[in-house]
């Protein structure tokens, strides 16, 4: 019987559940998230089930995107009535360190069906530029 040797690095372990995003302390639930791009864009789509758009607030500074708000409970219901209660209601801030420079002041967000699309625009700077090149004779 073969055992192969298992490389154990403590800092792996650390560092494994740490992807350049922050959940503020006492937040009430941490959304889903997802972060792609495309040629022109950074997009996020964040899933935020029974949230109002005026209960969101969103910002962008320093290339780091943060969304905070808060989803109340719809009536009143004790708690003993419960079976099972997963559902998380309250205030929660989620930030998230974007992968490259964008235009904050840009951005548009729309809520559809309980998840929240941010288009951010990447700046000018990070955008791909095809470049001539010329022959000399």
């Amino acid at each position: 019987m073969r055992h192969g040797l298992i490389n154990f690095d403590p800092f792996r372990e650390l560092s494994s559940g740490w992807d350049g995003d922050f959940v503020a302390a006492g937040s009430a639930f941490v959304p889903a998230t997802n972060v792609r791009q495309d040629k022109d864009n950074v997009l996020v789509e964040m899933d935020l089930p029974g949230i109002k758009e005026g209960d969101l607030e969103i910002s962008v500074e320093n290339d780091v995107l943060t969304v905070s708000g808060k989803r109340e409970e719809k009536k009143e219901v004790k708690k003993e009535d419960y079976y099972r209660k997963e559902v998380r209601i309250g205030s929660f801030s989620r930030s998230v360190i974007l992968p490259m420079t964008v235009k904050g002041h840009k951005a548009e967000a729309e809520i559809e069906s309980g998840v929240l699309k941010i288009t951010l625009p990447k700046a000018d700077e990070v955008k791909p530029k095809k470049i001539a090149v010329k022959v000399k004779k």
